[in-house]
């Protein structure tokens, strides 16, 4: 009997050896995973998503998204932050893809926060008393915008805790994930101003629809840029060549659209070109672009005009392309959208093909010079452009009370712009704050944009912004814009949507 307990005795110690280690492995499994988890966070309200190294979220402290250059200037953002009473503000988004790698972008997304920090800084400080206070958050969706449904999310909890989120401003570039974002932050009763987008087709107004409630932007519209800048040009279907991005994005689709309207009648085929579905590299393009440059020179000496519908990476390829054409001794004007903004900040850009032979002419949202000399009666203003200047000159001059917000650069007209946009945010969550109180109700921030007009105009440092019953810029001033030899951008003049003269001085827009 000693002898059989004996033996049974051995396998059950073996068992429970057994069962102790599946325990510790199973322990020590959950644990490896619980931490994994937890390393998933980036910030408070950033987390990197199951399968990306990208943080995304919104950011309501001093996080920079491990960007060097937006060091300085979160730093300065989350002091003014800090400084608000926990009961006085309510917060707006700044929405832009924080995690962007490409040179173009990042310094697209730094000008967008210093125009933003900017008139944030002015609304709490030069308002006169005026309630409430402004806090501005970093929202980011992502690089691409993919992990833009976890961004939106966050944003629609905001608008009921403590954050008191009222507006979401900048969205970026025009892209189907931009436009996705903005169906679903409108969708849920979030207004949104977009500064920097400009395709046709994210806005409202179209067909007398309105798929966007409570959106607003700043920057006119891809079809605006367009007639304005053919009425600078005078641009005749015969005498132009148009070259388009298929199958395009929201922005290249109706800018092409735009430009095949006015050729209409023209006796020359429109040239397409296919980039990567990521429109910031490379591809084989050039290969195409070179082809190209052999039918432009096919073309009749009369057609001296080529219309670029494309985003600024093939821009920058296709002018390098011109740059070595065989008919280098024709002259040609190259004429495009907003794109053409990021072309002095590109390294890869041959200054060479900017001869005598080749200008490159195209619209800006904003430029420094557009009201610093002769300006027209109406439309915008020296002295609304000047209080934008003395900012920049306060926050580079005094570090520690306002800046330093990193170099500042306004001829690409993005700080520009972005600081007109977060002007309209604080024009429409004061004018939907009740009397005696210092919140307004989220719905009603968007119904201030159909009275954004006459003497409720927001005098912006781009110029004035009159919005429709659409939240679309009514005759918004369009600078244009010629790339120097030593790629830097040239004023040329204003030129305007509506027969290229400037809104008379009430503003209002016609029916």
């Amino acid at each position: 009997m000693r002898l059989r307990e004996h033996v049974w005795e051995i396998p059950l110690r073996r068992y429970g050896a057994l069962l102790l280690c599946a325990a510790l492995v199973a322990g020590l499994f959950y644990a490896v995973r619980a931490v994994t988890k937890e390393d998933r966070s980036c910030a408070e309200g950033v987390v990197r998503p199951e399968g990306s190294t990208e943080c995304v979220g919104v950011a309501t402290g001093a996080y920079d998204f491990d960007q060097p250059r937006l060091r300085d200037l979160v730093a300065a953002i989350d002091r003014e932050n800090r400084s608000l009473k926990p009961d006085d503000y309510v917060t707006v988004a700044l929405l832009e893809p924080y995690t962007a790698t490409d040179r173009d972008t990042v310094n697209h997304v730094l000008h967008q926060l210093q125009g933003s920090y900017l008139a944030q800084y002015r609304a709490n400080h030069s308002a006169n008393g005026q309630t409430p206070s402004i806090r501005l958050a970093l929202a980011n969706p992502g690089a691409g915008g993919v992990h833009w449904e976890y961004t939106v999310d966050q944003l629609e909890r905001m608008t009921k805790g403590p954050d008191r989120l009222r507006a979401v401003t900048g969205i970026g570039q025009s892209t189907d994930n931009t436009t996705k974002a903005v169906r679903e932050l409108t969708r849920r009763g979030i207004p949104v101003i977009g500064s920097s987008i400009t395709a046709d087709d994210l806005a409202n107004g179209r067909h007398g629809a309105d798929p966007f409630p409570g959106l607003a932007r700043v920057s006119p519209t891809n079809t605006d840029q367009a007639r304005a800048l053919t009425h600078f040009a005078k641009v005749k279907p015969g005498e132009a060549l148009l070259v388009y991005d298929k199958p395009g994005d929201p922005y290249t689709n109706t800018l092409k659209t735009s430009f095949a309207q006015l050729l209409k009648g023209s006796p020359y085929e429109p040239q397409p070109f296919t980039p990567p579905a990521d429109r910031s590299q490379e591809g084989t393009t050039p290969n195409t672009f070179r082809q190209i440059t052999d039918l432009v020179c096919d073309t009749p000496k009369s057609t001296d005009k080529i219309l670029f519908a494309g985003r600024h990476t093939q821009l920058r390829q296709f002018i390098n392309a011109l740059g070595g054409r065989g008919c280098e001794d024709r002259e040609f004007t190259l004429l495009t959208g907003d794109e053409g903004s990021y072309l002095t900040g590109d390294q890869d850009l041959d200054p060479h093909a900017l001869s005598p032979h080749l200008t490159v002419r195209y619209t800006t949202l904003a430029h420094p010079d557009a009201w610093r000399e002769k300006t027209p009666a109406t439309g915008g203003s020296a002295k609304d452009f000047q209080t934008l200047e003395r900012l920049v000159t306060q926050a580079q001059s005094d570090r520690e009370k306002v800046g330093p917000i990193g170099p500042v650069a306004l001829e690409d007209g993005q700080l520009i712009i972005a600081y007109d946009a977060m002007q309209l945010a604080v024009h429409g969550v004061r004018g939907a704050t009740p009397e005696g109180r210092t919140v307004p109700p989220l719905a009603d921030v968007g119904l201030q944009w159909s009275l954004v007009k006459g003497s409720l105009k927001v005098r912006g440092a781009s110029g004035w912004i009159c919005l429709d019953v659409h939240g679309n810029p009514y005759n918004k001033a369009v600078p244009i814009v010629e790339l120097t030899p030593d790629v830097k951008p040239r004023f040329v003049r204003n030129a305007w949507p509506e027969d290229d003269e400037p809104p008379g001085k009430e503003c209002l827009p016609s029916s």
